[in-house]
């Protein structure tokens, strides 16, 4: 493509769906730290889209940060930052390791398991249900929906289910706030609605679930298969921030996302971009651009896997935070494990936005349960 193109690829996001994939990281820049020229507002671009369109669930307008800009933007953004912000990060470290211990023991003495199952998905989701204050069935309901969004099968039924579930969690917030994300949104001087929390909620859980764990699964990949990684991680010459930032950059958990819309033709790199048509960045592409790419990645964090610009994410702290603890927690209980594909290639999840794993089977000596965690009990919702 970069041969071909150079900075700006024509793409279609689903038939007869077209746009143009940023590959080039300088460009990428130009464009994401420009919202008065690249809006991320797909209100103009959806009007013409059929109602049937896979891609269209996961990227039409929503009340929220992420699909806004100018003084809608500015208020979202004030209050989902606040509620983040308001996290107590401390805290998160206890909550994670409560919650890996005993899915851990869970399977140690079985000498295999199949970690997005068994380990990472319920984790993850089980620290987003804490952090909205969410109970476990709501947040089945939200993590089937986000699902079907994203791969574009269902897609419709999915935003579905997601739009009921959240529903729900706000009323239940609302008349019952607690100190959580949920309720915190609920109570912001920005006086939210009841759709506008639920749609911010919506987008918490989407990366608590799907990003959190694409990026947990990614980096475990790398430490499991690359003796490079793994061998310095387990050896202790480089740590699961390394590995993280790692896979940030070369295997973004959202390979292409931060999708802006141009409020009218503008000419970048040469291409006329055409109005109100989707610019999508390649988070994947971008950061292995060969102008700016190195060999020595350790410390480097100037990948755009978190986005760039006023859109950035604002949980980058809070998603490290659970990512260590995930693998830190599960390489020390069992230091020996080693990847187990059937095949002996990892398979991955359809979809034009995420890079996700079907399955990450291991194999490890048996070992005893961690003492002092008590057996997990039944387990939460099946990911799909």
């Amino acid at each position: 493509m970069r041969r071909r193109y150079g900075s700006l690829a024509p793409v279609e996001l689903a038939p007869g769906v077209p746009a143009t994939l940023v590959i080039g990281y300088s460009t990428a820049l130009r464009v994401l730290n420009d919202p008065e020229r690249f809006p991320a507002d797909p209100r103009n671009w959806q009007k013409d889209v059929p109602a049937g369109c896979p891609v269209l669930p996961i990227m039409e307008w929503r009340p929220m940060a992420s699909r806004c800009a100018g003084q809608e933007f500015l208020r979202y953004r004030q209050a989902i930052t606040t509620s983040i912000d308001e996290v107590d990060m401390f805290a998160i470290h206890a909550v994670v390791e409560n919650i890996a211990g005993p899915l851990i023991n869970s399977f140690c003495a079985d000498g295999r398991a199949e970690l997005i199952q068994q380990y990472v998905f319920p984790l993850s989701f089980q620290v987003i249900n804490y952090l909205l204050g969410s109970p476990p069935e709501v947040g089945q309901q939200v993590a089937a929906g986000i699902a079907a969004m994203l791969e574009g099968i269902d897609a419709e039924a999915g935003s579905r289910m997601l739009g009921e579930a959240l529903a729900n969690l706000v009323t239940m917030k609302r008349e019952n706030p607690a100190a959580d994300i949920t309720s915190v949104l609920l109570r912001h001087s920005a006086e939210l609605s009841d759709e506008e929390v639920s749609h911010h909620v919506s987008q918490v859980y989407g990366t608590g679930i799907e990003f959190e764990l694409n990026l947990i699964v990614n980096t475990l990949l790398l430490i499991l298969t690359d003796d490079r990684f793994g061998g310095s991680v387990l050896g202790g010459n480089l740590t699961s921030r390394d590995a993280l930032d790692e896979v940030l950059f070369n295997d973004p958990p959202l390979a292409n996302l931060l999708v802006t819309y141009p409020r009218m033709p503008i000419l970048l790199d040469d291409v006329w971009l055409p109005a109100h048509q989707p610019v999508v960045i390649s988070m994947a592409a971008c950061n292995n651009d060969p102008k700016i790419r190195g060999s020595e990645l350790t410390g480097n964090r100037a990948h755009l896997a978190w986005g760039l610009g006023p859109h950035a994410c604002p949980a980058q702290s809070l998603a490290y935070i659970i990512a260590e603890g995930a693998i830190d927690q599960l390489l020390d209980a069992l230091p020996e494990m080693r990847a187990d594909f059937p095949d002996g290639e990892p398979e991955w999840r359809p979809g034009p936005f995420h890079r996700s794993l079907v399955e990450l089977p291991v194999s490890f000596p048996p070992g005893a349960p961690l003492l002092g965690v008590e057996h997990a009990a039944a387990r939460p919702a099946t990911y799909t």
